[in-house]
């Protein structure tokens, strides 16, 4: 299966890549510069779940983007926190399958708007956006949704099923996905598991709500 920090961490980048195309009306000499906090889950509850981490890592974005026939240099900063869970899954016997992900990205808010698409992106918009990233992700469909607490925030959290690719197997998956706002960053969160192992939205949705922002970044 596609790796949970490889695919999130270009998601979040490609999330800046879009905003960048809204910075039409920003002017100056100076670079704008744009740092998300990170966010990661509950230490307690990501054990419980059976989720192990390597920690926060910085995703760096620079650009120089035209603003009214002028250049202008854009520096930002997101947070990726994967996780990974070892499940035994049939034929593949015991492997990582199941796959969570936190990331954190600033809102960008700028003369009284703000910048950054994803507030705007239902959850159904921000699958497909993962689902064109990578090849091995496919045939995703919307399940259900609930509405969940992070944070104090009510959010919705939509559930998906599709294909992926691990170990050369084809298997089917589910996909949770959820965002939020949280000071000035959104928070985007998503977990990928087996179908076959369906009692794993418990352990899922359960991260979800651990999810805590901001954190301290600590590197492995």
């Amino acid at each position: 299966m596609f790796s949970d920090r490889r695919t999130l961490a270009t998601v979040a980048l490609a999330l800046l890549l879009l905003m960048s195309g809204c910075l039409g009306f920003v002017t100056g000499d100076e670079p704008l510069t744009l740092t998300a906090e990170p966010a990661a889950v509950a230490d307690s509850t990501a054990q419980d779940a059976g989720y192990t981490t390597n920690g926060t890592q910085p995703l760096a974005f620079n650009r120089t983007v035209e603003v009214a026939g002028q250049e202008r240099r854009v520096e930002a900063t997101n947070y990726v926190t994967p996780y990974t869970k070892s499940m035994e899954v049939g034929a593949l016997g015991e492997t990582d399958v199941g796959l969570f992900t936190v990331v954190s990205t600033p809102a960008a808010d700028v003369a009284g708007q703000t910048l950054n698409p994803i507030g705007q992106f239902s959850n159904e918009r921000l699958v497909q956006f993962v689902q064109q990233q990578y090849s091995d992700l496919n045939d995703l469909e919307r399940v259900s949704a609930q509405n969940i607490t992070v944070q104090g925030t009510e959010t919705r959290v939509t559930k998906f099923s599709g294909t992926a690719t691990i170990q050369g197997q084809e298997i089917d998956v589910y996909v949770h996905v959820t965002k939020y706002r949280n000071g000035d960053d959104y928070i985007l969160g998503v977990g990928v598991y087996p179908q076959r192992l369906d009692g794993e939205e418990e352990h899922v949705l359960a991260m979800l709500r651990a999810i805590e922002h901001p954190v301290e970044a600590e590197s492995v």
